[in-house]
């Protein structure tokens, strides 16, 4: 691997200061997109600014039908949190199935959607549950967070420090999981909030996206079978020798079957 300069902050200021004062910083969290893509070099960054030991950035509670949780908090953690399982099983359970447990133990929420990657698994939830991405500087819509391939809406030094996840009276993620790295293929979330059914849905674009002709057909009959009047084009999916774009479509449609059918349970 190239030559880079490594930082360790332990307040969020001082890490705010050492991205200003580099050329060409990134902050690094649990490391499971940023250290594989610096190793294919992908990414070549002057700076490596390590935000494990700022203070403040992990833990998770529920109040007020919102689940809060810290932008540095693990996988596993997420998985395990009485109050995720409470509250949002579906949200556990999609931490369940992340990666494997060295991926699960190290890598963290935060991380994931500031990555934007096209196969995590969290994009869908923040996306289906509508929630909301807070950093150093402001609150974030869901919606509008996830803009392109390992792009959002983050900008130059904002560093994501919690996500709030609205509770919804149900909810289900199902995913076609890679049977290496198990990250998803497509991944699908189908929350109902009270009648009003969101679906999220990660791996198929190059973004995580609602679909919203699956959620006008599920908000009119909410059953599995729905689905199948939907049509998922394929235009601007992602190709590559996992699947094809069409086959991509395909699975959007039998996650989005799936995850209702689990949902109605």
């Amino acid at each position: 691997m190239y030559q880079f300069n490594y930082h360790k902050p332990t307040t969020l200021d001082e890490a705010a200061a050492q991205f200003r004062d580099s050329d060409d910083p990134i902050y690094l969290s649990g490391g499971m997109t940023l250290i594989p893509t610096m190793k294919q070099r992908l990414a070549a960054p002057t700076d490596v600014i390590d935000l494990q030991a700022v203070e403040g950035l992990t833990g998770i509670s529920a109040s007020g039908g919102v689940v809060s949780v810290g932008a540095f908090t693990r996988h596993a953690e997420v998985a395990a949190s009485p109050d995720v399982v409470e509250a949002i099983p579906a949200l556990a359970a999609l931490a369940a199935g992340i990666g494997d447990k060295q991926v699960r133990n190290r890598g963290t929420i935060g991380g994931s959607i500031a990555n934007s990657d096209p196969s995590a698994d969290y994009p869908a939830a923040v996306v289906a549950l509508g929630a909301t991405v807070h950093t150093t500087s402001r609150a974030i819509s869901g919606e509008s967070y996830f803009h392109d391939l390992f792009e959002t809406s983050l900008q130059p030094g904002e560093i994501v420090t919690r996500i709030d996840f609205p509770v919804p009276a149900r909810a289900a993620y199902q995913k076609f999981p890679n049977p290496a790295s198990r990250y998803a293929v497509v991944g699908v979330m189908v929350a109902d909030f009270g009648g009003v059914i969101r679906v999220g849905v990660t791996g198929a674009g190059p973004c995580a996206f609602r679909a919203s002709g699956i959620e006008e057909v599920l908000n009119a009959n909410l059953t599995p079978d729905a689905v199948d009047a939907v049509e998922v084009p394929d235009a601007g999916f992602n190709s590559d020798l996992h699947a094809s774009a069409a086959y991509r479509a395909h699975l959007v449609k039998v996650m989005a079957r799936r995850a209702v059918a689990t949902m109605l349970g």
